[in-house]
């Protein structure tokens, strides 16, 4: 269905969601003016000879019908976020219906084994998106768009193709960098800060959508900073620009005609534009761009921390103020935090000079700062502010972060040992029979919960039977009584809630804040 900008006012309210400035023109239609509200053909024709199509080629598994990597989406679920692949052609693909039926209709057996059997292995191509960042022959594109690839070609707005060499990758953000080896000086497109983008602001998209090659479209950045869950470094940008399956790895043009961001992936039930599209910022790019092409491989600071996302209950109950920062739930026994006096019960809210706002900006920001820099690290604990200086190390694994869900539920013993009540929790000792029963690690420390009310905060917050509280409100627990006698000690003090290190039976460690009324 097809919709028209019927008066003057909507041709105006265009300009300004484009951010063009255009006056109304007297006399002028109001499709003149729209479409001059929307011309960016300057603006694509400077650029466009920079945007490439990224050809895959790999050989799978036919028998098996397998179909990796290159050409498909991120991980996701129909109506989750994933990413905007081509369907190319491997099996199952759109045109191999009516190629396996031009067979059938001649009496003849498709390619392949014999009786119409597959043969041992075929090609699976795709397509994907990329830019030139570098005149001698660096591109960037998405991970995904060339994972598991044999062969990787770049094809150029003018037809070249050539051979592209893979110089590194990064699965977390999704990033990879090609070479390839042109006879002249390529078209190149710079990366602008991306932190400056504002929402609102006008940007277009070019790529290589379901294989129709230097595709524009424009829109404008609908929000910033977007956690899709699809890793621990998640900013996105987001943007209602129409990006479909082929748009990955492709750019996101200002209207300065510079990358602010790397087409990376759509909100869709069905796999096509409904207006909602993520890129991987700019700055977010950069420094692993950088990395990559200097070592093949990403070098990420670490801190060697456990996070924890700080809840309003938690806020109030270590008197920050307001909600802010990242909670620490754990520190590494041989990491860096621990040597640089960051302790259990901290929360981190200027790391380097950088306002820390949640848990999920420590993450990013820590692996953007260089392995073996020393950097100020200010914490609050006890209220108060305290600046540390940390020496980053090398981050080999995963990102940890202090579940905050349900963990495995131990079934409730009839204690042998006397049990106490408190905020909705049945408490014992944690003797050796009750390590037994609820498989608790023999270096957990602390009272064991043997039940909890349904109808309970604690309930509310996850607290199970088996799990082992070991501080209340940054002080050790060793028995039942020490948890009562510290909850009469805070109410006294005209305490609202206390903050809880509670701990699984394999001693994962996480902060609760409980009402204490």
């Amino acid at each position: 269905m097809t919709y028209r900008i019927g008066s003057r006012l909507a041709a105006a309210s265009l300009a300004l969601a484009l951010g063009t400035g255009l006056a109304l023109t007297p006399g002028a239609t109001p499709r003149a003016e729209a479409r001059q509200a929307i011309d960016l053909s300057d603006l694509a024709e400077r650029v466009i000879d920079a945007v490439v199509n990224i050809s895959t080629s790999t050989r799978v598994d036919a028998a098996a019908g397998q179909r990796p990597g290159p050409q498909g989406r991120r991980p996701g679920q129909p109506g989750a976020p994933g990413a905007p692949g081509n369907p190319g052609s491997g099996p199952g693909a759109p045109f191999d219906e009516l190629f396996e039926e031009f067979f059938r209709r001649r009496g003849e057996n498709p390619p392949g084994g014999p009786n119409g059997q597959p043969a041992p292995q075929r090609r699976q191509s795709s397509l994907g998106s990329g830019f030139v960042i570098d005149a001698s022959g660096i591109v960037i594109t998405n991970n995904h768009v060339i994972d598991n690839a044999d062969e990787i070609t770049v094809i150029f707005n003018d037809g070249t193709r050539l051979k592209a060499e893979l110089v590194g990758r990064d699965r977390e953000i999704d990033v990879a960098v090609l070479r390839v080896q042109p006879t002249r000086p390529l078209k190149a497109v710079n990366m602008a800060d991306s932190d400056r983008i504002r929402i609102g602001e006008a940007v277009m998209a070019i790529g290589n959508p379901l294989g129709l090659g230097g595709t524009v479209t424009a829109g404008i950045v609908s929000a910033k900073n977007r956690d899709i869950q699809s890793g621990p470094f998640d900013n996105y940008i987001q943007t209602d620009a129409a990006i479909n399956r082929g748009n990955s790895g492709g750019p996101l043009f200002n209207m300065a005609g510079d990358v602010i961001g790397i087409n990376t992936a759509i909100f869709s039930q069905t796999g096509g534009n409904i207006g909602i599209a993520f890129a991987i910022p700019a700055n977010t790019a950069r420094p692993i761009i950088a990395q990559l092409r200097e070592f093949g491989e990403t070098r990420r600071g670490w801190l060697g921390v456990r996070i924890q996302e700080v809840t309003d209950e938690i806020a109030e109950s270590l008197n920050l103020g307001t909600r802010r920062g990242a909670l620490i739930a754990g520190v590494e026994p041989n990491g860096p935090a621990g040597p640089g006096g960051i302790k259990t019960g901290d929360v981190i809210v200027s790391f380097d000079g950088r306002e820390v706002r949640n848990s999920r900006e420590l993450p990013r920001i820590v692996s953007e700062t260089a392995v073996g820099k020393a950097v100020p690290v200010i914490v609050m604990r006890g209220g108060k502010e305290e600046t540390l200086m940390v020496t980053l190390g090398r981050r080999e694994g995963n990102i940890q972060q202090a579940s905050t869900g349900q963990q495995p539920q131990g079934q409730a013993p009839r204690p042998a040992n006397p049990t106490v009540s408190a905020l909705g929790l049945q408490l014992s000792g944690l003797t050796q029979e009750m390590r037994q029963r609820f498989r608790v690690r023999d270096d957990v420390r602390g009272v064991v919960v043997t039940q909890v009310d349904p109808n309970s905060r604690a309930a509310e917050r996850a607290i199970q039977a088996g799990n082992v509280i070991l501080e209340v409100q940054n002080e050790a627990v060793n028995s039942p009584a020490d948890v009562t006698r510290r909850i009469e000690a805070l109410r006294a003090e005209g305490r609202s809630s206390a903050l809880f290190l509670v701990a699984n039976a394999e001693g994962d460690r996480r902060f609760v804040a409980l009402t204490l009324r």
